[in-house]
């Protein structure tokens, strides 16, 4: 009964409006103003209002008068207070700040390379060694001459000390000696550059040059890429939006898709700048490489929580639905009686932050009050419904 005065209201407003106007929307939508398509959706939109509020009005006169009730069938689940942690969800890449090219220090022929690829490294080890061009021959005549001038310091000490002896004689022998030791000094810095030693503890990537190759300096010379895979963290950039909420030390959960492997991190560093071009800054989010499997410039997808409520009310999105004016509502049932029969109550609601398939109400429902869940879409306010929860 209630379906055929439904159908009977539409059909008489679908009449009245006409081929004329059917034709008038659609010459807006192809040639109409701004200004036109918003006045034309402010009307439709109040005859949908007025033809609801007819149907309400026809429906809980049927709800009286029909004595064989067939009520819409419902399902309701009750708001409850809980814990609410939003994520912010983008993506980053992995990067390491151990991860450089191994250049020569001094030019000469690549006389040994004592790694292979792949191998792990301690820092200070030796990888290779250069051709010195006889300077540790230098070296060694040096030492001598320079243990030489130490004795006569020392044995000239000795006499200055008893005054025997000029003091000309001393100055000479200790200047000589120092002027001996510091050029030692020098040289022996210089031949340690024949000696290419790892920076830091990591692995070697890569080995680009061969014993005998000539080595020039700069570009075009590195000899190993050397990579620490312990010390990696995400690079990312964040909409400028979220500047008040992320900070130092939040809490982030970053996932690897390609490898399948998630772990729980920290926001370790924020930027103190603003990118112009995409409005956003960077964080730095650190990665316990304990397998291994993490490698530089790997896509990772980051869960940042930007907000937290710890006793918030989550409905799911699909049961609310938008007026004429643009505002959210759902309805609830009140009356209830024994048979399970209760009245659907419209409530406008206003909504926060979304996660999943839920969205938090922030106004004007309460703990405890039972919303239309199946059944939310078709039924109408002060109208009567049965309650069907298993």
């Amino acid at each position: 009964m209630r379906k055929i005065y439904s159908l009977l209201v539409i059909t008489l407003v679908l009449i009245s409006c006409g081929e004329k106007k059917t034709n008038s929307v659609a010459d807006l939508v192809d040639s109409g103003t701004l200004q036109e398509l918003t006045a034309k959706k402010k009307e439709i939109s109040a005859s949908l209002e007025e033809i609801n509020n007819d149907l309400e009005a026809i429906n809980a006169a049927i709800s009286k008068k029909d004595t064989v009730k067939k009520l819409p069938l419902i399902t309701t689940i009750t708001a409850k207070s809980e814990v609410f942690n939003h994520y912010l969800e983008i993506q980053g890449n992995v990067k390491t700040k151990q991860n450089i090219l191994i250049y020569p220090e001094m030019p000469g022929i690549l006389k040994t390379i004592l790694v292979k690829e792949g191998q792990r490294v301690a820092k200070g080890q030796l990888l290779a060694t250069i051709d010195d061009g006889g300077m540790s021959n230098q070296v060694a005549q040096l030492e001598a001459t320079t243990a030489l001038a130490k004795t006569t310091f020392e044995r000239q000490k000795r006499l200055w000390d008893q005054e025997i002896g000029s003091e000309i004689q001393f100055l000479q022998a200790k200047t000589n000696y120092e002027a001996q030791e510091n050029t030692l000094k020098q040289l022996k810095s210089q031949l340690s550059k024949a000696s290419v030693r790892a920076p830091f503890s990591g692995v070697i990537d890569d080995v680009i040059k061969e014993p005998g190759t000539v080595l020039v300096g700069g570009q075009g010379s590195e000899i190993f890429r050397i990579v620490n895979l312990k010390n990696m963290y995400v690079e990312a950039e964040v909409p400028e939006r979220y500047i008040a909420s992320i900070t130092k030390n939040k809490e982030v959960k970053v996932s690897f898709p390609v490898l399948g492997e998630s772990i729980e991190s920290t926001v370790k560093q924020v930027g103190s700048f603003i990118n112009p071009n995409n409005r956003s800054f960077r964080i730095e989010v650190p990665v316990d490489n304990k397998s291994g499997n993490v490698k530089p410039n790997l896509t990772a997808k980051l869960q940042i929580n930007d907000y937290s409520q710890d006793k918030a009310i989550l409905i799911p999105q699909s049961i609310i639905s938008e007026n004429a004016n643009g505002e959210q509502f759902v309805y609830a049932i009140k009356s209830k009686n024994a048979s399970n029969e209760a009245v659907a109550e419209r409530v406008i609601i206003k909504t926060g932050k979304t996660q999943g398939d839920f969205i938090e109400v922030l106004e004007n429902l309460s703990v405890g009050t039972e919303i239309i869940d199946e059944g939310a879409r078709s039924v109408n306010n002060g109208q009567t419904v049965k309650v069907i929860n298993k």
